[in-house]
């Protein structure tokens, strides 16, 4: 069975220019194709006709690149929505908190969702772990999410790419299943 038989819906998580601005959130980032692969998932899933939902974060905060009044507000040129795409603006880490996603996926009779977007260890983790959490079939796609290096509780420094594989870790079998965007094109 082809996962399009169980129509997916695609949710881009964050794809937004700010993250294209490395330092300012700690630098050093893994999977600097992630928003060019999102743009070829996206692409599949409108060539299918399959629901898609992009979400956007509104920080308020007026100084966050992620402020509306900031440029970084602006979804990544990859992945512009189209105007039969609903955008979803959220102000926390879960898309599904504070907005109608839930009911938008459940209206639909959508039981399948595939996680795309930025960063691994944030907003695409929580709204992932509350996917699965609400019964959803989840599926993160590794190449098509990235995150920054972190710096942990006693001041050690970690790893961008150390921080993404825990936090896929962290979330396979339990919340989701983890796959690769070559697997997920040959799948869909």
């Amino acid at each position: 069975m082809k996962l399009r038989e169980k129509n997916p819906a695609l949710i881009l998580v964050d794809v937004q220019k700010a993250f294209l601005e490395e330092d300012y959130w700690g630098g050093n980032r893994n999977n600097k194709n992630a928003e060019i692969i999102c743009g070829e998932i996206l692409g599949k899933w409108r060539e299918l006709n399959l629901p898609i939902f992009h979400i956007r974060h509104s920080s308020t905060n007026p100084q966050s690149k992620l402020n509306e009044q900031n440029k970084g507000f602006e979804f990544n040129e990859n992945v512009l929505p189209e105007k039969n795409e609903p955008v979803i603006t959220k102000n926390v880490n879960s898309a599904f908190i504070g907005t109608n996603l839930k009911e938008q996926l459940d209206g639909l009779g959508i039981k399948t969702v595939v996680i795309v977007g930025i960063t691994t260890n944030h907003c695409v983790s929580t709204t992932t772990r509350m996917a699965g959490n609400f019964g959803y079939e989840t599926y993160i796609i590794s190449d098509a999410t990235a995150t920054f290096d972190r710096i942990g509780i006693n001041g050690e420094k970690y790893s961008s790419e150390i921080i993404h594989l825990t936090t896929l870790a962290n979330l396979s079998e339990e919340f989701a299943t983890v796959w690769d965007s070559e697997k997920l094109l040959n799948e869909i």
